[in-house]
C-alpha cells in the first residue's frame, strides 16, 4: 500500500530524527529529541501529538442513533449531546474490528472515531450497515487532522488561547465547538496518555498553521511535540490497547479485559449471541500486564512459558545490556502465552510488557518465562494499569473546583 502522510507531515519531516511507518500506513515521526524526554515531559508539562492516522466516519439521519446502537457493544441511546463512548465493534464471532470512540452531537448525528490500522475496514462496514436504516454514513478522514494535547498543563495551556468553550466545566469524555487562532474546530477531553488531555479535530486544510501557533504559545508552559516512541511507553504505562499488536478479530473483550462495556441488556448488536456465548463458556486467555526483569524491553510475538525450573543460584550475565549482573538461572516449561507490546516505562521506572497468558497464570504475582533473543528472561504478572491506576490524573478537576463531572 502507498505511503500515506498527515497534514503535519512537512513538520516532522524537518524536526524528527527518523520517520517510521505507522497504523494505515501513515508516515510518523519516531521521536523529536528522545522517547524518554518527551515521555516525561508529557508527564510533567504538556505534550503535542499528531494522530492524524485515526478515522472519522459521520452518521447523520433519522436512523442514526438505532444505527449506531446495533453497531457497537456499548449502549448508545442514553448518550447525551455532547457525549463522548468508547466501545467495540465486533463481528459475528464476537471478535473485535476495531475498539473505537463514539461522539453524539444530537439524536441525528453521531461521529465514530476509529483506530489508525483498521480504518478502511470500518468505513466499509458501517457503510454496509448503513444501507436500508434510515442513515448515511460519510468518510470524513481526509478532511479532519487530529492533533492531541495532552499533560498536566494541558488545560492551562488550551484556557490562554481557546475561546468559545469554558474548559473549567468540560468534563471527562465531552466535546464542544471552540476556537483556537481563528480555528473553528472541534475540543475533546480524551486521549490515550492518561493524563489530563485534549483532541483537537480540525479541518485539514488550517492544521498546519494550527499546529505552528500550538508549539509558539505553548513554549512557557513547556510544550514540547512527542512521537511514536513516547505515544507507546505512555499508553503501555496505563495498559490502553493498540489495534495490530493487541487488538484483532482473533480476540474478544472478555480476553481483552473491555467486557465492562459489552451492554448485554440493550438487545440485538452485531456479535451479541457470539459474545453470551462466550462468556457462558469462559476463556482460556487473558490480556494481563508484566514486570520484566530485564533492561530492555521484549518484542512483540515474543514467547511466554511456565516456570520449569530456577536454579539454586545465580550467576553472573556476561554480555548485552544487563551485563555484569546477577540473574536467576531458569528452564522455560510449556508456552502459556506471547507478548504484545512492550516498553521502558519511564514514570515506574520498570520494564513493562503487556501480553496474552493462559488463564492458568493470568493473576498477579505468577512468575514466567520470557524468550527475549533466545534467552530466558523472568517476568512477573502484575495488576494493570502500571501507572495511576485510578485515572486521577486523566480525570483532574479544574484547579477552581468548577467543574461538573455527570457520569
Amino acid at each position: 500500500m502507498a505511503e500515506r502522510r498527515s497534514p503535519f507531515y512537512d513538520y516532522h519531516l524537518r524536526h524528527a530524527g527518523q520517520i517510521v511507518k505507522g497504523g494505515g500506513d501513515y508516515l510518523f515521526p519516531d521521536a523529536y529529541t528522545s522517547g524518554e524526554n518527551e515521555h516525561v515531559n508529557t508527564r510533567t508539562n504538556v505534550g503535542l501529538q499528531d494522530i492524524s492516522s485515526m478515522g472519522e466516519v459521520d452518521i447523520k439521519g433519522p436512523g442514526a442513533e438505532r444505527l449506531v446502537n446495533r453497531l457497537v457493544a456499548n449502549e448508545i441511546a442514553d448518550m447525551e449531546p455532547g457525549q463522548v463512548r468508547y466501545t467495540s465493534l465486533c463481528n459475528e464471532d464476537g471478535g473485535i474490528i476495531d475498539d473505537m470512540t463514539v461522539y453524539k452531537f444530537n439524536d441525528e448525528h453521531f461521529m465514530i472515531v476509529t483506530s489508525s490500522g483498521p480504518r478502511k475496514r470500518v468505513v466499509q462496514w458501517v457503510a454496509e450497515q448503513a444501507r436500508g436504516a434510515s442513515a448515511y454514513s460519510t468518510d470524513i478522514s481526509a478532511s479532519v487532522a487530529l492533533a492531541v494535547v495532552q499533560g498536566p498543563r494541558a488545560r492551562e495551556f488550551l484556557r490562554s488561547i481557546t475561546s468559545e468553550v469554558d474548559l473549567n466545566r468540560l468534563p471527562f469524555f465531552r466535546f464542544a465547538p471552540a476556537i483556537i487562532n481563528d480555528t473553528q474546530l472541534i475540543l475533546s477531553r480524551s486521549g490515550y496518555t492518561g493524563e489530563l488531555g485534549y483532541e483537537l479535530y480540525t479541518p485539514a486544510e488550517e492544521a498546519g498553521a494550527l499546529w505552528e501557533y500550538l508549539l509558539k504559545q505553548g513554549k512557557e508552559f513547556g510544550l514540547q511535540p512527542y512521537g511514536v516512541l513516547a505515544m507507546q511507553s505512555l499508553r503501555i504505562e496505563k495498559a490502553l490497547p493498540l489495534y495490530g499488536p493487541d487488538i484483532n478479530e482473533g480476540v474478544n473483550p472478555f480476553q481483552l479485559g473491555t467486557d465492562r462495556w459489552v451492554r448485554f441488556d440493550k438487545r440485538g448488536f452485531m456479535g451479541r449471541d457470539a459474545l453470551l456465548r462466550i462468556q457462558e463458556q469462559g476463556i482460556d486467555e487473558r490480556w494481563v500486564g508484566l514486570h520484566l526483569d530485564a533492561k530492555t524491553p521484549a518484542v512483540a510475538g515474543d514467547a511466554i512459558y511456565s516456570v520449569g525450573d530456577v536454579a539454586t543460584g545465580k550467576r553472573k550475565k556476561k554480555s548485552g545490556a544487563e551485563a555484569e549482573e546477577m540473574i536467576e538461572a531458569v528452564t522455560p516449561g510449556s508456552q502459556i502465552g506471547r507478548i504484545t507490546s512492550s516498553m521502558i516505562g519511564y514514570s515506574v521506572g520498570k520494564t513493562l510488557a503487556l501480553a496474552y497468558l493462559r488463564t492458568t497464570h493470568a493473576w498477579s504475582g505468577a512468575k514466567v518465562v520470557v524468550m527475549m533473543a533466545g534467552r530466558p528472561i523472568t517476568a512477573t504478572v502484575v495488576a494493570t494499569p502500571f501507572f495511576d491506576p485510578t485515572g486521577a490524573r486523566m480525570r483532574a478537576k479544574a484547579s477552581d473546583g468548577t467543574e461538573r463531572v455527570k457520569k
